[in-house]
Formats: C-alpha cells, sequence, structure tokens
C-alpha cells in the first residue's frame, strides 16, 4: 500500500507537467460555469473600470466605477449599456462579446490555434469572427484568463484586463434581466 502511494505521488507531477499549455487552459474553461471579475478597460486611452460576473454561455452583467452609473448586460441575446442618459440596445450576435461569452466556441478556437507565449506571463490566442479580430489573453502560471483585445461596435480597439478572478460562484437568479429603458 505504501510503495503505491509514493508512485502516486511522483506520477502526478509527471502527468500534471506533461500536459500542454492548451490542454490545461482548456480544461479549465471547460469546468467553469462563471466568472467574478475586477477589470480595467481601455478604449481609445479611456480607461474605465469596474465588476463584472459572465455566466457561460453569453451572459455577462458589468457594473463600471462611473458617476453616470453604467452597466452593461447580456441575457444571451441582446446586449445593453444604460446610463443615467442613456440605453443602448444592441443584438449581442454582432458584438464580439458574442464570441468572448460563448464557452464552447472559445474551446473550438483555441483548439485548433496556436498559442503565443508574451514576455513569459501571457498566453495569447488570436482569432478571426465575422470579420473581429480577437486576442485571448490567458496568465502563464495559473492559465485563467485574463483579458481581451477587440475592436468594439465603433471599430474603436477594446482592452480589457481582469483581476480579482473568482469562479462557479452562486449568482442572484435575476441579475442578467436586461434592465429597463430610463
Amino acid at each position: 500500500m505504501k510503495k503505491i502511494f509514493i508512485l502516486l505521488i511522483f506520477l502526478i507531477p509527471i502527468n500534471k507537467a506533461s500536459a500542454s499549455i492548451k490542454e490545461i487552459i482548456i480544461q479549465k474553461l471547460v469546468n467553469i460555469d462563471n466568472i467574478n471579475f475586477e477589470f480595467e478597460q481601455n478604449i481609445n486611452n479611456k480607461i474605465e473600470s469596474g465588476k463584472c460576473t459572465i455566466q457561460y454561455p453569453k451572459k455577462i452583467y458589468c457594473k463600471y466605477n462611473s458617476d453616470n452609473k453604467k452597466i452593461l448586460v447580456s441575457n444571451g441575446r441582446s446586449l445593453v449599456i444604460k446610463t443615467l442618459s442613456g440605453y443602448y440596445l444592441y443584438p449581442l450576435n454582432k458584438t464580439p462579446l458574442d464570441v468572448i461569452l460563448d464557452k464552447n466556441y472559445l474551446i473550438n478556437k483555441i483548439s485548433n490555434v496556436e498559442e503565443r507565449i508574451v514576455d513569459k506571463k501571457f498566453i495569447n490566442y488570436n482569432f478571426f469572427e465575422n470579420d473581429n479580430e480577437i486576442n485571448l489573453f490567458f496568465d502563464a502560471k495559473t492559465h485563467n484568463l485574463i483579458g481581451w483585445q477587440t475592436l468594439d461596435l465603433y471599430q474603436n480597439l477594446s482592452i480589457t484586463y481582469l483581476s480579482s478572478i473568482t469562479k462557479n460562484q452562486k449568482l442572484k437568479k435575476d441579475l442578467f434581466k436586461l434592465p429597463e429603458r430610463n
């Protein structure tokens, strides 16, 4: 019994080490139902921050740290950006978030493209979908998703950094309900 236990201790690190970066990232994505995170978003040098929750597939709720009380919500079909002074409704499938919020699509794309290691800190996957270039970034140590880079609806470069990430938390039932117009 003792010999089997010792053998298992030595085999576990070997199996984990032999798994490719891509396999580890894919397995982490498979095991995620939802993630909560703080974010910093840079769109044409305008920086905004806040907190978000993503529930796969295709749901997101973000509350920005802004005076105009900006929120962004997707129920899986539509995307709403609401502020004190405006209400913008978009079909989700016309935005890059349609792809980013689709875990199965991401797994498929990652499976079929080569990763790029950036400064030994980040793992990058780059692909095109519906004329949108999408760059996903994962932490090289934890293999967690830590950001993305896209062009937004108005063709502005949008870079989003994630931090303070938690996974598979219990979520409020109506979190992804689209807000009413002002």
